[in-house]
């Protein structure tokens, strides 16, 4: 007797009205253009891979095969691949492949999926245009993904029935939950508290005013280095990704290698920073943590580290000193920082003329109703969509599908702690970075009453670049090296724009590259072509050039601050406990 056949959408039907449907909506796009014969193309293609699916899935149902194969990966039963596709991890679970209807259902999804892709990457335009359009059919394609919605999803309904229903309720209790903190839960926030398991590292406030707090680090060593180090974070995250725990962090290993070690703590802005500018922070965040640095350490040149946001503020801080003739630089790090923003990547996208206009009038100086502040939360949930599969709908499906908490994650706490942005500064620094790239020709910008010129920087500077950051572009924060002028060295990490910087060498992890870079050569892949990678953290790297510029070695501080720098309050401060 013949086994009965579950039903499942018709294909032929199906794919011919997805392909005709493919034709109308890129036809109704004014200004796209697709050629005849690549929609031709496609469609076919599709009708024949949506044709393969259906009969091969038809094929293991009436030979029973296609649990077991599906269960087992069977990629040499399956001469069309389709089983294959379930390697997604979004379909990795076994509840997929036990499913014909499961397993039709996402293999269908991918196929729909790769066809759009191939129709975006068709589409006639300029280049812009053509990034625009495949991140906005990424974002639906990830969104529409069958793993997101319950009743497709038989791994989250295997769970509410193996659960009598108490995945679905816990999963509801956790939406409700985060719509009142709004946002996505990516870890399990109560597990942490600034000062107490994350931010650790002995210190002190030895300086405050209304946009940071200075924070100088407790010595771990007998002797420092007499020329002390100088930390600036991104103002547009929190100071302590670079102190999550002991074993990871950056400031307490600067502090081991005895380095005499402060860090600005930028302030979450509130309405009363709502009018400051780029200038404000220039002035009265890095040039005076700078000269507070100086004041309390007798120190008139010391060694600087920016990161991200931070850096690109701590390399104007300097032109600005070099145009008032002071060079306070002993050496100075950047940390995936942009000078050059000819190439921004993914975030390039978001921004044009128009775009930043409307920022300028709903934020900037020029709002109706004054300035206002750019919402931390905006700002995170924009770099969340840069990678939603990873930072948004995982959690959807975890949280509230399957009704699962997030574990405790370090990194994920941070990221989940969002800061504002002054809109006057946030809009100067859209326009003339991302927008019109002119922090990098001399002359060009006034900043704080100077004509600032990158180059007349110089300090030696060491240059980091992550190999897979898709905020910084590796390529981009390499032409920093053809922009300053003093003696350089980039080194390459592996992986993204945080994994890759906190790095620490006791875990033994991912590997980077160094190259040569005298001369500069020509392009990033010039000198990649010729780097070495080296196993493990560049830290010690790092460490090893640092070392050349900070000194001798003298008797470490008994004391934070000096006399004219009393000890506020310990460390890490209240500024980094302000929440957006």
């Amino acid at each position: 007797m013949a086994k009965p056949t579950p039903t499942l959408p018709q294909p032929v039907e199906g794919a011919q009205a997805f392909g005709h449907a493919l034709g109308e909506i890129w036809k109704s796009m004014s200004g796209l253009k697709l050629p005849a014969d690549r929609i031709n193309q496609v469609q076919s293609d599709y009708l024949k891979q949506a044709t393969e699916l259906w009969n091969d899935t038809l094929t293991r149902m009436n030979s029973g095969l296609a649990t077991a194969a599906a269960a087992a990966g069977d990629a040499a039963a399956n001469p069309a691949g389709t089983l294959a596709a379930l390697r997604d991890r979004r379909f990795a679970a076994t509840e997929w492949a036990k499913s014909p209807a499961a397993a039709y259902i996402a293999q269908t999804y991918l196929l729909n999926a790769r066809t759009l892709m191939q129709m975006a990457e068709a589409v006639e335009g300029d280049a812009k245009t053509k990034a625009r359009l495949r991140f906005a059919v990424q974002q639906w394609i990830d969104a529409a993904a069958p793993s997101n919605c319950l009743p497709l999803n038989p791994e989250a309904l295997r769970k509410a029935i193996d659960s009598q229903g108490e995945s679905i309720a816990t999963g509801l209790r956790q939406l409700w939950n985060d719509v009142r903190q709004g946002h996505v839960s990516q870890t399990d926030e109560s597990a942490f508290e600034v000062g107490r398991n994350v931010a650790t590292s002995e210190g002190a406030v030895v300086y405050e005013n209304e946009f940071f707090q200075l924070l100088e680090y407790k010595p771990l060593t007998a002797k420092v280095y007499e020329r002390p180090m100088l930390f600036v974070p991104p103002c547009i995250n929190k100071f302590y990704i670079l102190d999550l725990q002991p074993e990871n962090s950056l400031i307490r290993y600067s502090v081991e290698q005895g380095h005499r070690t402060f860090v600005m703590s930028w302030r979450n802005p509130d309405a009363s920073l709502a009018a400051k500018t780029w200038d404000d922070y220039i002035e009265h965040g890095a040039l005076t943590a700078i000269a507070a640095v100086q004041d309390i350490t007798g120190a008139d040149t010391f060694d600087m580290l920016g990161f991200c946001v931070g850096g690109t503020i701590l390399s104007t801080a300097l032109a600005v000193l070099a145009a008032r003739g002071e060079q306070p630089a002993a050496s100075l790090t950047l940390l995936t920082t942009l000078l050059d923003f000819s190439d921004t990547g993914v975030l390039d996208l978001f921004v044009d003329e128009a775009a930043v206009q409307l920022r300028e009038l709903t934020l900037g100086e020029a709002a109706p109703a004054g300035p206002k502040l750019l919402k931390g939360q905006e700002l995170a949930t924009t770099f969340s969509f840069l990678r939603p599969n990873d930072l948004v709908w995982n959690y959807v499906v975890g949280n509230y599908l399957k009704g699962e908490a997030p574990p405790p994650f370090d990194l994920l706490y941070w990221n989940s702690d969002s800061t504002n942005l002054p809109g006057p500064m946030y809009c100067w620094y859209l326009r003339h970075t991302y927008l019109q790239d002119e922090l990098k020709v001399p002359g060009k910008l006034t900043v704080c009453g100077e004509q600032i010129d990158l180059g007349r920087i110089e300090a030696p500077v060491y240059v980091y670049g992550s190999r897979e950051d898709h905020i910084v572009p590796w390529t981009s924060a390499f032409q920093s090296l053809k922009i300053l002028s003093g003696p350089k060295r980039f080194v390459l990490g592996a992986s993204g724009h945080i994994a890759g910087v906190i790095n620490p060498p006791a875990k033994k992890k991912r590997s980077h590259w160094i190259g040569s870079t005298d001369p500069v050569p020509a392009s990033a892949d010039d000198w990649f072509a010729d780097a070495q990678e080296h196993p493990g953290s560049w830290w010690t790297d790092w460490s090893a050039w640092l070392a050349q510029h900070a000194g001798k070695q003298v008797a470490a501080p008994k004391s934070y601050g000096s006399r004219t720098h009393k000890v506020i309050e310990p460390a890490p401060g209240r500024y980094v406990k302000q929440k957006a």
